[in-house]
């Protein structure tokens, strides 16, 4: 799974440091907003072709782990 995540870069001169799929300007909360507009994996694949499928996986697992971490209770 970390293979996964080495197709997500992180630059801060491209696409204000947000996080994006392998250097190139498709940011992974554009992937995650085609999920939520309803869009499968098929169909991202085909909307945006210079994705591959393993992208959208990395897109997924990124923010999976973003979301969960702990937060500490004092």
């Amino acid at each position: 799974m970390s293979d996964l995540l080495k197709r997500i870069t992180i630059n801060p001169k491209q696409c204000g440091g947000r996080p994006c799929i392998r250097g190139m300007r498709i940011r992974v909360s554009d992937v995650l907003d085609l999920f939520a507009a309803g869009l499968d994996a098929s169909d991202i694949l085909e909307e945006m072709p210079d994705l591959e499928s393993e992208d959208i996986k990395a897109a997924l697992l990124y923010a999976s782990r973003k979301l969960n971490h702990p937060i500490l209770v004092a």
